[in-house]
């Protein structure tokens, strides 16, 4: 039998994180990059609206985009559940959250213990306990997800995280929510979750982000350049620099996940969500800089052709332009970045990198056979 398990429940109190405002706008980079950094000062907080108190399970939310959305849910008044092995802390305290918010919201959270894999489990605890809401945060596989319908006849709503790698390669971008998608893209079990739920008839909502980046991050978007800044070290980009990507914030994404629960515009739709300008790799690498304080860094542009790294992975997004409108959010939804990029990316270092805390230490031995090489030829 599956057990739920919460502490003393409380009224939670959420503020948002402050951020710093900056000149730097997406792919438009200013020529007189300033490096000295702005004071940290605090921007408004988060405004959002979901409809009437829920009982929601979020599969998965103890990393990154849960931890985030999960305060949201809780600040909303719903009652939230997450389903995880365990196997990590069930919450974790913000950077810059103080005590008491964070016992506030601890006590509201409750827990499902299990792994998703196991079918029969989910069908029967997640019957017996019933949920108004699904939020998938760490779905992969349509079949992960098909026992989590059949155990809720009565859903509201499925509210599930894909991502916009679906999308088909282009020569005309950005992708549209309409554009044609890859069958053979690593995402495949995304598009084969999506397709299910158009199948099972489930009123759904599916957000397609591009690249997530923000404090906490476990995949090393921003961490990557940080980590190369701090140390004085040159940043080694592939091929030309110019190729075009997106980044949005993860508490803009959390936004937009809160703005499609209960919203009859979000029904059976899917939406492109990440900031509103795109950057070159190059622009990328400058940003960081100025969101660090960092002075313009020493920029090494290499052909990936002319190396072998084995296993290891020397740059942290995939080398061709990928970027996606965030149109139909904006115009359906009312939804909003509030972050533009450096913003965002001040936000991420001075919550998280700029604390001395990361996810992965550095490594830099890719980095020194592509220089190594790059010295040569140049001498």
């Amino acid at each position: 039998m599956a057990n739920l398990v919460a502490v003393q429940p409380k009224q939670a109190s959420f503020s948002a994180l402050p951020s710093c405002f900056s000149d730097f706008n997406g792919a438009r980079l200013v020529s007189s990059l300033q490096y000295k950094r702005k004071v940290y000062q605090p921007k408004g907080a988060l405004h959002v609206t979901a409809s009437s108190s829920k009982k929601v399970l979020i599969m998965g939310g103890t990393r990154f985009i849960g931890v985030f959305l999960s305060r949201l849910l809780v600040k909303e008044g719903h009652q939230v559940t997450l389903f995880t092995r365990g196997k990590a802390p069930i919450t974790q305290q913000l950077p810059d959250e103080s005590d008491k918010d964070y016992a506030d919201f601890k006590s509201q959270i409750l827990h499902l213990k299990g792994d998703r894999k196991d079918y029969d489990f989910v069908k029967s605890a997640l019957s017996a306990e019933g949920f108004d809401v699904v939020y998938d945060i760490n779905g992969r596989e349509a079949e992960e997800v098909e026992p989590i319908i059949d155990a809720l006849p009565n859903l509201e709503q499925y509210i599930y995280c894909s991502s916009a790698g679906v999308y088909l390669k282009t020569d005309c971008p950005p992708h549209f929510e309409v554009d044609a998608v890859d069958p053979k893209s690593r995402h495949k079990g995304k598009l084969d979750t999506e397709n299910l739920l158009v199948a099972r008839d489930v009123n759904f909502t599916s957000i397609r982000p591009v690249y997530i980046y923000g404090p906490l991050n476990y995949n090393p978007v921003e961490e990557w350049f940080f980590h190369r800044l701090k140390a004085g070290r040159p940043i080694p980009i592939p091929n030309s620099g110019i190729q075009i990507t997106q980044l949005g914030h993860v508490k803009d994404l959390a936004t937009a996940f809160i703005q499609v629960l209960g919203n009859e515009k979000a029904s059976k739709e899917v939406f492109n969500i990440s900031g509103e300008k795109y950057v070159t790799f190059d622009g990328l690498a400058k940003a960081c800089a100025k969101a660090g304080g960092f002075p313009e860094p020493e920029i090494v542009h290499y052909n990936p052709k002319e190396f072998d790294f084995g296993k290891k992975k020397p740059f942290p997004f995939r080398d061709q332009h990928f970027f996606a409108s965030v149109e139909k959010a904006k115009s359906l939804l009312g939804w909003k970045p509030e972050f533009d990029l450096v913003e965002g990316l001040t936000d991420s270092y001075n919550l998280d990198f700029g604390r001395g805390t990361f996810r992965k230490e550095a490594d830099f031995s890719t980095d020194d056979i592509i220089l190594g090489k790059s010295l040569v030829l140049q001498s």
